[in-house]
């Protein structure tokens, strides 16, 4: 079997440890280096400069990405920016020959602009979830997911995500084992479970331009561990039913019962990674009625369990102290 060839496309800007991810993964990390040849490319061959003042020396230019296996785009300095035509059109012909093309964090918007993305899923970093799904409406963001693929188009989520992402495409084309081995050269699991919503940060609104609605949500952050109702809540602000979930819609943009969960949510998060109560305890002391509406809220919301999440955010280490 004859080696991938993988085309890394390097641009002005370029971030350092984005290239160097499938440049490592692709390259040195390999069991066997008969598996990929890793080819250096930019616009135009000769001297790149990086986000940091780091150059990098590159040999070819996009030619190559004319008979590349696999070509990947590891970062975009500026998402403001549409990158040159000539790279998008580059882009598009590699994949309509047959060619993976991968778009790693904001790399991800380089095939937005080339329009490889309309139409087909895709992920890149959640702090730019908003202005991507502005910029381009017609592709289906995948807000949660580490990586995507489809139809040989290939994204990742933020930074670390592109880890994650090429030992995927190892593992599609040579098996579990030989990505195991990566991973464990690297010394990074071979899948990490979950996905990039675990680390997305939604605040919620501290407080509104309506009075009442401001103490109305500060006695409800007071007492997140009591049952609450839309009638004793209304009777609290001297509001009917209907007059307080329109007030509190208008202040806020959402629900009472939809911030309401958001910020037990929230709550239970600092409980987990800040405590050592027991998952029972932190459902109670967040508010929800029962273990059960707990784990199946924060298993929705986060796509994991509040164990698991415990476990990212505390460290196995810690976790099993609690059980010792």
């Amino acid at each position: 079997m004859s080696a991938l060839t993988v085309a890394v496309v390097i641009t002005p800007g370029f971030s350092p440890f984005h290239f160097s991810v499938p440049c490592i993964l692709f390259g040195n990390a390999m069991p066997d280096p008969q598996l990929f040849n890793v080819e250096i490319c930019a616009e135009q061959a000769g001297t790149v400069l990086s986000d940091i003042g780091l150059s990098m020396n590159v040999e070819h230019g996009l030619e190559r990405l004319a008979v590349a296996d696999i070509v990947i785009v590891p970062f975009w300095h500026n998402p403001d920016e549409r990158p040159a035509q000539a790279l998008l059109d580059a882009l598009t012909h590699a994949w309509q020959r047959g060619a993976e093309v991968v778009g790693l964090c904001l790399g991800t918007y380089v095939l937005a602009y080339a329009g490889l993305l309309d139409h087909h899923r895709a992920a890149t970093h959640w702090e730019y979830e908003r202005d991507f799904s502005a910029r381009f409406p017609a592709v289906h963001l995948d807000s949660n997911s580490l990586y995507t693929c489809d139809e040989r188009l290939i994204t990742s989520a933020g930074t670390a995500a592109g880890i994650d992402c090429c030992l995927n495409i190892i593992r599609q084309h040579y098996g579990a084992a030989v990505a195991n081995r990566v991973a464990r050269r690297m010394v990074v699991p071979p899948y990490r479970e979950g996905g990039q919503a675990q680390f997305i940060e939604r605040p919620l609104p501290e407080n509104t331009r309506d009075a009442k609605i401001n103490a109305l949500m500060d006695y409800l952050r007071r007492n997140l561990d009591q049952p609450h109702d839309l009638d004793s809540l209304a009777r609290f602000v001297n509001m009917s039913r209907r007059t307080l979930t329109r007030h509190f819609l208008k202040a806020t943009g959402t629900s009472l019962g939809e911030w309401l969960n958001a910020e037990r949510l929230q709550r239970s998060q600092e409980l987990l990674e800040t405590t050592d109560n027991s998952i029972e305890s932190v459902a109670a002391m967040a508010g929800f009625q029962s273990p059960i509406s707990f784990r199946q809220s924060f298993k929705a919301r986060f796509g994991v369990s509040p164990s698991e999440w415990r476990r990212t955010f505390r460290g196995p280490a810690q976790v099993a102290l609690e059980h010792a």
